[in-house]
């Protein structure tokens, strides 16, 4: 129940952030259009991926929420992955622009309103340090709450670095740092990008999860007492963190009662160790011979459908 009430913590947490961050990369934008602040528009930017991780956590998060029904899922999972992974596209165009635009800057440069950058990254400290207290006061330790946190994280630093810009274009009228400071930015955006892209393009090309062994896996299964051998392996993600297994296992020829035990030995090794709990597994039989010729393989399908949450 204790994960439950964590995971619905998370949840709200996740939304509210999303939506907060949403609303400030719309105000960003504005102000720093209205300012000619390059920099203000960059981190706008990175804003937008600090709301789409937020957004892929969330979904990560509503998806284990859902009932055991999974098969409805798939549709919500794919959706989820899919816009994350067209939106993190669009930032990595969103980020060239910004390199030539700041290129362009360095050489003529634009009289910036340090003043409204100044309040707009102090606003964006805020923003992000209250995010990131809120998905600690959360206690969810799960891979993508980390990963929302680190993106929350980068972005503290890169409105750090503006409140720095303004106070030195304030004080010594140097224009130039807007433009280094917004290209510096958009290499931050393209580096996170480019992470959402390699994460959401292995979900939806049903890649193997990450950081899984299949040899570690196979091994797992070999390991339990009744399994002979492990073929035709298959693993693959329904998401970011519900991950599926089909496999064909040879066992000797036993009454479905006692196969049941190795099928739930199986399960269970398989929820604990890899997190994986959605499994179709196939017995095959071994019928020996008394004569010499060994074991003669003699595939008795035997279809188990497991599904459990």
């Amino acid at each position: 129940m204790h994960t439950h009430h964590h995971e619905g913590k998370s949840a709200k947490v996740l939304i509210w952030s999303t939506i907060a961050t949403a609303a400030f990369v719309g105000l960003e934008l504005v102000a720093g259009i209205r300012a000619h602040s390059l920099a203000l528009m960059s981190d706008a930017g990175h804003n937008a991926t600090d709301a789409l991780a937020l957004l892929l956590a969330w979904f990560a998060v509503f998806c284990q929420k859902m009932p055991a029904d999974e098969s409805r899922t798939f549709g919500y999972h794919r959706a989820g992955v899919l816009a994350a992974f067209v939106n993190a596209l669009t930032l990595v165009l969103l980020s060239g622009w910004i390199l030539y635009e700041s290129w362009l800057r360095l050489f003529h440069p634009v009289v910036v309103n340090d003043r409204v950058m100044l309040w707009i990254a102090l606003g964006a400290v805020v923003l992000n340090g209250g995010v990131m207290m809120g998905i600690q006061r959360s206690g969810d330790k799960s891979v993508n709450l980390r990963g929302a946190y680190i993106h929350m994280l980068g972005d503290l630093l890169g409105a750090i670095g503006i409140i720095g810009g303004s106070l030195l274009i304030r004080f010594t009228g140097w224009t130039k740092a807007d433009p280094i400071l917004s290209a510096v930015i958009a290499i931050l955006i393209v580096w996170t990008a480019l992470d959402i892209i390699r994460e959401s393009l292995n979900i939806l090309l049903e890649g193997k999860p990450r950081g899984l062994e299949l040899v570690a896996v196979t091994n797992a299964i070999r390991d339990v007492a009744g399994v002979l051998d492990v073929h035709d392996l298959h693993i693959w993600s329904l998401g970011s963190d519900s991950h599926a297994l089909s496999s064909h296992i040879l066992i000797e020829d036993m009454p479905p009662s006692r196969s049941g035990e190795i099928l739930q030995c199986v399960n269970h090794v398989l929820a604990d160790r890899f997190h994986i709990h959605h499994t179709t597994v196939q017995f095959e039989h071994v019928s020996c011979a008394i004569s010499d010729s060994g074991c003669v393989i003699t595939a008795v399908p035997e279809h188990h459908h497991h599904h459990h949450h």
